[in-house]
């Protein structure tokens, strides 16, 4: 295995919805419509390598989601960069929901869905199948001890 190939392992494409969590909660307050919700589906690339949840900044703007303080980040391929930080990101992925922090990158068209997501949401990477599938389809499960 090259070490391009062994890169792409445990990489693959999602589909997921991504709104402000801002308009959700506002919406469960009935402050809002359910319609006014800012929201898109959009393609993430799950990458069971990496940490993070990262946003294309056009998608960020697009929801409005609050940019706070920038973090550094590293590329895989050594480079490093300062990037914003995108705060309630309401992400829904195989009728799973949770509230994240994105990094904010300028130049991507997908989203990243790291070790993070999968995690809170309770979801294994079938690398065989390229999917995500729940640990158990009916509840997520959570180790706390």
């Amino acid at each position: 295995m090259t070490t391009k190939e062994a890169r792409k392992v445990g990489r693959f494409s999602v589909d997921l919805e991504v709104s402000n969590y801002v308009d959700v909660e506002a919406v469960r307050r009935k402050a809002l419509r359910p319609d006014q919700v800012r929201r898109l589906n959009i393609k993430g690339v799950v990458d069971s390598g990496a940490a993070k949840f990262v946003l294309p900044k056009v998608v960020a703007e697009q929801l409005g989601l609050q940019m706070t303080n920038k973090v550094r980040v590293r590329y895989a391929d050594g480079r490093s960069a300062k990037r914003s930080l995108a705060q309630g990101a309401f992400v829904t992925l195989l009728g799973r929901e949770g509230i994240f922090t994105a990094i904010v990158e300028p130049n991507r068209n997908d989203a990243l869905i790291g070790a993070i997501v999968l995690e809170d949401l309770d979801l294994l990477v079938d690398c065989t199948h390229q999917r995500l599938v729940p640990r158990d389809p009916k509840i997520a499960v959570y180790e706390i001890e």
